[in-house]
């Protein structure tokens, strides 16, 4: 069998191996955690390829994030498949499996070992902590942008064999695009330094065409590579100030006073050794994992801090006999920094998805170092076959299970919480699927197990009060709504509701004040424009309630309880215009 029939036959069985595990993902749903911001309830994504939605797609920091060309992404599967769970599902497992072909390719040019790419790809496609990026609608842009990680190593291959402008434009350019669908790629430049000492070998020799003359190049060999690379840093801290203020904007960034420095620094050590578990052992995967905060004791960060030692001088002290060993590593490393918890985010210590990309590292690690590990080379072809196909067996037996805990918020939830029962956000979000089913009575119980765990847990009031009302509980509910409100004063949603919770309980002019506070936010939402107009009527100030439906009917001229309501006014009241 020629080259390239293999290459085509293990592409094959890659791509039927992957989409034979994730299969199940088409029968999953769309679930309350983020998909309601990313897509369904996203207003900008039914319009389609308008000039104003690709405006917004650029210039938004809705879902606390910048990144247009997952939007793109969304809208092109709005337009394709409606609100249809299935579609969506369908486009981030095709992107996946895209990517594991890209990890074939890059990794056989990058090191000319074509078995070896095929093992890291095999196990890159299957392994269970890539579930939650594939059968996530809302982390699109987890598997996106590592299709432009993966894009952008094959044109920068391409580059560093044969320099020259056009090939490092098109690295910059693919690089930049996949900044733009997630900013995980920030540390691609230093991944790239990496690769050039191993495979590539850029740091020990000029590659052909290039210059290394001068007594700088000399003494510092690193130094022409590193400058090389000064636009791909540009772009890089870019993409970290934008998404910095994005978050920032989004309230997604805490302070240092609700996550002091060696809380983060702990959890970011410990979090490393559990990533690490996990992909030996990717067994009890939840989302989110709760941060410990100041709870975690000094002696387990320091035990981390002390195997991680012991682990990166063991891959400093075998780099040259393995040097993917020391490049894998770092790499994991590396990749992590951005979502280790040294900036935190929201209130998770770790996330399955941000192993998508370092997990590459640790199998370039552990697959180059295969046939260094195998005692009698009699048997070493057949070891590593059995013994892959018998890894891969199992990892995709437990990937194909993990994909339909995804299915719906209660399966997925539920599960969360027997593997981590102290955990605020998935009774939250499984309150919140409960609701959804009708069931108020079951999700209150799981609001309020969220506040006892998180009593500034905003999000929980606002629910909990949502779910007292169904129950007919008013002025709990509206205890609730004001609880929310004052955590979190600049919550539309909050605002919004207890304005029409004082609004039923006959407090009219208070229901003014929140409503009109609530619009300040969010100035464009015709349903609060239609609220504040009904209080306004009922108050008897009929020219501004007019006004605020026809305001309603400018965004949304198909708004018919306002039109209605607007007709019904100038019925009673002609000179309401």
């Amino acid at each position: 069998m020629r080259d390239y029939q293999r290459a085509a036959l293990i592409s094959v069985l890659l791509v039927a191996g992957t989409l034979l595990v994730f299969s199940p993902v088409a029968d999953n749903g769309f679930i309350c955690l983020d998909d309601g911001k990313y897509v369904t309830g996203n207003s900008h994504l039914r319009g389609g390829f308008t000039r104003e939605n690709l405006e917004w797609a650029f210039t938004t920091f809705h879902a606390a994030n910048w990144h247009p060309i997952t939007w793109l992404s969304h809208l092109a599967d709005v337009r394709l498949f409606g609100l249809n769970p299935a579609g969506h599902h369908l486009t981030s497992l095709l992107v996946h499996a895209a990517n594991v072909l890209l990890v074939f390719l890059v990794l056989g040019r990058l090191t000319g070992s074509r078995w070896r790419s095929g093992l890291a790809a095999a196990l890159f496609a299957v392994h269970p902590l890539h579930v939650e990026s594939v059968a996530w609608i809302s982390e699109r842009k987890d598997v996106l942008s590592a299709f432009f990680w993966m894009s952008t190593l094959v044109a920068y291959t391409r580059y560093a064999r044969s320099p020259g402008l056009k090939r490092y434009g098109l690295t910059a350019l693919v690089f930049a695009l996949g900044l733009m669908a997630k900013p995980m790629l920030v540390t691609l430049p230093f991944i790239l330094l990496l690769l050039d000492w191993w495979p590539l070998g850029r740091a020990l020799r000029p590659a052909a065409g290039e210059r290394r003359q001068g007594p700088a190049a000399a003494r510092f060999p690193w130094l022409p590579l590193v400058l090389e690379k000064v636009p791909l840093f540009v772009l890089a801290a870019a993409s970290c100030a934008v998404t910095l203020r994005a978050q920032q904007e989004g309230w997604m960034v805490k302070s240092v006073k609700s996550y002091p420095i060696g809380v983060r620094l702990a959890n970011a050590l410990w979090s490393y050794l559990r990533y690490l578990g996990k992909v030996v052992y990717p067994a009890n995967l939840g989302i989110p994992y709760p941060h410990p905060g100041a709870s975690l004791p000094v002696w387990q960060a320091v035990v981390a801090l002390l195997i991680l030692l012991c682990l990166t001088g063991g891959a400093v002290r075998t780099r040259r006999q393995r040097p993917s060993v020391l490049v894998g590593w770092l790499w994991f490393l590396g990749a992590l920094v951005p979502v280790i918890g040294l900036v935190q985010v929201a209130d998770q210590a770790m996330a399955d998805r941000y192993m998508y990309l370092p997990l590459l590292g640790l199998l370039l690690a552990v697959v180059w170092s295969l046939p260094a590990v195998a005692v009698d080379k009699r048997y070493r072809a057949a070891a590593i076959v059995a013994g892959g196909a018998v890894i891969l067996a199992v990892l995709g037996t437990m990937s194909r299970a993990q994909v339909r805990l995804w299915r719906d918020d209660i399966t997925l939830f539920s599960r969360t919480i027997q593997v981590t029962p102290e955990n605020a956000l998935a009774h939250y979000n499984l309150g919140t699927g409960l609701a959804r089913q009708g069931n108020a009575a079951a999700a209150i119980r799981h609001f309020r197990e969220a506040l006892r765990m998180r009593a500034d847990f905003a999000e929980a009031h606002y629910n909990l009060a949502r779910a007292l009302e169904e129950t007919g509980e008013y002025d709990e509910a509206l205890g609730q709504y004001r609880d929310a409100v004052r955590i979190m004063p600049d919550y539309p949603y909050a605002l919004n509701n207890l304005g029409g919770a004082l609004s039923r309980s006959g407090r009219i002019a208070e229901a003014v004040t929140w409503y009109e506070k609530a619009l300040l936010l969010t100035p464009e939402d015709p349903e609060l424009l239609y609220n504040l107009g009904t209080v306004l009527s009922r108050k008897g100030d009929f020219a501004a309630a007019a006004a605020r439906y026809a305001q309603a009917l400018r965004i949304r001229p198909d708004y018919a309880a306002a039109a209605r309501a607007l007709r019904a006014l100038r019925s009673l009241s002609p000179g309401a215009d």
